[in-house]
């Protein structure tokens, strides 16, 4: 199954308020569900042929129209190294890991990206100071998409 079909299969989920997907073939077993900030699909083949596991979130656009929505200029940027959840504070009751005006190092943890229950600190591999935070609280974000704006 092509990316580009799991991808029409969510947002058709989407767009009927479905809550559960399944479909099962010879090459493959696919099980979508939703309800809850991430959905989680899981593709098992029926050959003896090993099987990916990808978390996409619920509420994720196409990879396309995530790079559609990014500016386009040559801004250094923070990228999100996973397709997860991204966390600015390692609680609700936390300060968040960095601000806007921040300056971070490469070894400052910036956030968390949660793949699959776990979490994942960020570090931002880059120096300098944090001046646009890209992403919302508790929102899904792709591999690659840019997290924070440094300069």
């Amino acid at each position: 199954m092509k990316i580009q079909e799991i991808e029409t299969i969510v947002k058709l989920m989407s767009d009927n308020d479905l809550t559960e997907f399944k479909i099962e073939a010879e090459e493959y077993n696919l099980c979508i569900r939703r309800g809850s900030e991430t959905q989680i699909i899981t593709a098992a083949p029926v050959i003896q042929q090993p099987a990916p596991v990808a978390a996409v979130p619920a509420t994720a656009a196409p990879a396309a129209a995530l790079q559609e929505a990014a500016p386009v200029t040559d801004q250094v940027t923070i990228d999100s190294p996973i397709v997860g959840t991204f966390y600015a504070a390692a609680s609700p009751e936390t300060d968040n890991f960095v601000n806007i005006g921040d300056k971070v190092t490469a070894d400052t943890v910036v956030c968390i990206v949660e793949a699959m229950k776990v979490m994942n600190e960020i570090k931002a591999e880059k120096s300098g100071v944090i001046k646009e935070v890209l992403v919302d609280n508790a929102n899904p974000v792709e591999f690659g998409q840019p997290l924070f704006v440094i300069e």
